[in-house]
């Protein structure tokens, strides 16, 4: 995936990319594609969370159980990506952030180590996500970490924070449809 909707770098310095959207956008698969694009390395919260935490989740675990595990993650990857981004290697965020407190984490830190950040919004319609959350259950294929139930997928919707003009203007961001 190449093209108008993937910033280049604006020059040879890594850069720190952050994707954002609601489930079932295709963030996965967009930060997939901009790993290979920018040829850097791609952090991404499921990946993670399907490794270190879900096997030992319970069936009642709820959002405080999952969101404490994000944000023990998500310090984890920042610690390892300054490495990388010390390396010279672009690092791609695949994490939702799911409101601008979030993303504002993501920033304070690039900024802290003198990084720009390119905020990549996969902004879908709900029915498209719905139905590529329902097929990736049902196939339960690459990108399966977690199944999807309606209600967990209803409740992100109420907590979604997208960027706002501002936002997207301050991080070069992009709005991407998948």
């Amino acid at each position: 995936m190449t093209g108008p909707d993937i910033p280049q770098p604006r020059d040879n310095t890594a850069q720190v990319h952050l994707v954002c959207g609601l489930t079932g956008a295709g963030k996965s698969t967009y930060a997939e594609a901009l790993r290979r694009d920018l040829q850097g390395v791609r952090f991404s919260i499921d990946e993670w969370n399907n490794r270190l935490f879900f096997m030992d989740r319970h069936p009642a675990s709820d959002f405080n159980w999952f969101y404490d595990r994000v944000q023990r993650s998500c310090a984890q990857m920042r610690a390892t990506a300054q490495q990388v981004l010390e390396a010279g290697v672009p690092v791609i965020f695949d994490c939702g952030f799911t409101d601008r407190k979030e993303r504002q984490i993501f920033y304070d830190w690039a900024g802290a180590l003198n990084r720009d950040v390119a905020l990549h919004f996969v902004d879908v319609d709900i029915e498209t996500r719905w139905q590529r959350v329902r097929k990736r259950n049902t196939e339960k294929g690459e990108t399966f970490m977690l199944e999807v139930t309606r209600e967990m997928f209803d409740f992100m919707e109420t907590i979604w924070e997208a960027p706002g003009l501002d936002e997207m203007t301050r991080y070069g961001g992009r709005r991407i449809e998948i």
